[in-house]
């Protein structure tokens, strides 16, 4: 979907501070949002790439004033009632309501760590002969879907040329979507800075993309 997720190549945001010594976690709260979110995926309620579908529905003024975990709460609370694992008005009391053995059972804290640990990873070790070759000339398709799709906005519509063939993975467009994992091959795909960003871009420079073969289409 075309959101302000995507910003990528967008201007008016300034420099990204990098702050000297930074914690991973900024405070307590994080860490519990961090956890939760791997181990409520981990039980299988939700994709990794559903999980991201569900920040880039945050509204864009919302997504802009909250810091990053906070977005990870606000999607963890919403795939728990799309996925029918609580309600709204549990939720909103803090106790379950429906019968007991009706809710997921709660995952204590110990096996948080194997949980994260045994997550399924996207590639899959499956057959499928590749659409593009290393040094073939590419267009990314110029796709604006009202779902979610890994394909930037920025590189659209662009020439670039395939470096490496990642092998299989999972595409996440139909992953997030509930509509299968459609396995097909992922290409490291070079794409000259004065191509992406115009005259103004720098003659030496490039920037490399990984895309799915539903991203991509001969130049």
């Amino acid at each position: 979907m075309n959101g302000i997720h995507d910003m990528g190549g967008m201007h008016g945001f300034g420099r990204i501070p990098r702050p000297p010594d930074e914690p991973v976690f900024h405070a307590p709260w994080e860490r519990r949002a961090f956890g939760l979110a791997l181990a409520l995926e981990a039980l299988g309620l939700w994709s990794e790439d559903a999980f991201r579908s569900a920040i880039e529905r945050i509204p864009p003024v919302e997504y802009l004033r909250q810091p990053y975990y906070e977005r990870w709460v606000v999607a963890v609370v919403d795939l728990l009632q799309r996925s029918g694992a609580v309600t709204a008005a549990e939720l909103e009391g803090g106790r379950p309501v429906r019968p007991a053995g009706t809710t997921p059972a709660a995952v204590p804290p110990g096996r948080v760590p194997a949980l994260v640990a045994s997550r399924a990873g996207s590639r899959r070790d499956v057959v499928v002969a590749p659409r593009f070759r290393t040094g073939q000339s590419v267009r990314a398709r110029n796709l604006h879907p009202s779902g979610h799709t890994r394909l930037p906005r920025y590189a659209r519509g662009r020439l670039g040329t395939v470096e490496r063939d990642h092998g299989v993975w999972i595409l996440p467009d139909t992953n997030a979507e509930g509509r299968g994992e459609n396995p097909q091959h992922v290409y490291s795909v070079r794409f000259a800075a004065r191509e992406l960003w115009g005259p103004a871009g720098s003659a030496r420079d490039a920037v490399y993309v990984d895309l799915w073969e539903d991203h991509l289409e001969p130049a």
